[in-house]
């Protein structure tokens, strides 16, 4: 058969029937095989090393970022941490500037105690970033769109960059989910997602995905074995209940990128609203370039009010949309970056990138556009 839509894809996956005709993959719950004989295999042996639940999301997670192969973990910052490993002491890594505070911490108060040394720098400005290479840079890291400030980088770009020097493009795809965007087909190594996001898409699981370019390669063969070692697989459950969300993803975010649009455009008719920052308004500066590298724009849209004191009002006044942190869910959520997700951020990064308390991050949902701007209305001028 030929290679599947995505549409399809989301919805089949690599679903073979077993003699039940069972629609729904199996929730496969033992820790342990049954071999057949000695030195014989049915391909799974152990439960930490391979489930075959989650070995199903993993090939439908492979093929929907057009890699060879991924890994379904416990969290989006358990993928970070396995991708981290393949760094040494005394190795660089490069990351974007405005990316989400998780991964700062990461990187700030673990990885340095380890010998990695790192710099942050705008990677939408492809000069600036090449001159922040140094020989030792192993990894250039970045987010596109980025949190909260919805920068875009040139992917295709920084992996060629990254490549001329001997390093590893590492792509966090959380904002767009591979529906609307497939870093790997543009030169990127790695693919990391926080699945808790639009991958899961209903606000009930934490789970974290790694996909990669070439399985025979070093750092593949490394993931794998790190993986296998140090065990923060996703659990038999949270992967078929991971395998159910996909099923929706495409008709999911192509309604959420929908209603954000009407939102985003609404927002900037409002007084009270300085900036908006949304990759598909025509006057974002990244709007062209985001578009030759992705099919959609996402629902994700930070804006910015007049004064801290009325974005901490419209948190107190929601009244359908919720005041809360993730994002990605059919749920609309309004978040409060400089409070919540980048609240242990250093000071020099939210000056360089213009993250303050007067910004304010949504993550669209499913639900009407009309309803969630009267709720936007009622809180913001109410």
């Amino acid at each position: 058969m030929k290679d599947l839509n995505d549409y399809t894809l989301e919805v089949h996956g690599c679903h073979q029937y077993d003699a039940t005709g069972a629609i729904s993959e199996p929730i496969y719950l033992s820790a342990t095989y049954r071999h057949p004989g000695y030195k014989q295999s049915t391909g799974f042996d152990y439960g930490r090393v391979a489930n075959p639940t989650r070995k199903e999301l993993e090939d439908v997670l492979a093929k929907l970022e057009r890699g060879q192969r991924a890994w379904a973990v416990s969290s989006g910052m358990a993928a970070i941490n396995m991708v981290l490993h393949l760094l040494n002491p005394g190795d660089h890594i490069l990351l974007s500037e405005d990316l989400y505070g998780g991964t700062v911490r990461l990187v700030n108060d673990i990885y340095k105690k380890y010998g990695l040394t790192y710099d942050y720098v705008n990677t939408a400005d492809l000069e600036a970033t090449a001159a922040k290479v140094r020989p030792e840079t192993k990894m250039i890291f970045i987010e596109t769109p980025s949190n909260p400030m919805m920068l875009v980088s040139d992917i295709r770009a920084i992996a060629e960059l990254a490549h001329k020097n001997g390093a590893l493009l590492t792509v966090d795809n959380t904002f767009l989910s591979p529906h609307f965007q497939k870093p790997l087909t543009l030169g990127a190594d790695i693919v990391v997602h926080s699945a808790t996001k639009y991958l899961c898409g209903h606000n009930d699981i934490i789970a974290g995905v790694i996909a990669i370019a070439d399985a025979a390669s070093d750092y593949g063969q490394d993931l794998e074995l790190y993986i296998k070692s140090e065990g923060p697989n996703l659990t038999p459950i949270d992967s078929w209940l991971l395998l159910r969300s996909i099923k929706t993803l495409g008709i999911r975010v192509e309604r959420q990128a929908e209603n954000a649009m009407k939102v985003a455009e609404w927002l900037q008719t409002q007084p009270t609203v300085t900036d908006v920052y949304y990759v598909g308004l025509p006057d974002h500066p990244g709007h062209a370039l985001h578009e030759s590298q992705a099919t959609g724009f996402g629902s994700m849209i930070s804006f910015k009010v007049e004064s801290p004191e009325r974005a901490v009002r419209v948190l107190g006044r929601l009244k359908l949309i919720a005041f809360a942190e993730s994002l990605g869910g059919v749920e609309s959520l309004l978040t409060y970056p400089i409070a919540q997700t980048h609240a242990e951020m250093p000071k020099e990064l939210l000056a360089r990138t213009g993250l303050d308390d007067r910004l304010l991050r949504l993550s669209v949902g499913i639900e009407d556009a009309g309803d969630l701007i009267a709720d936007l209305d009622q809180a913001l001028n109410g």
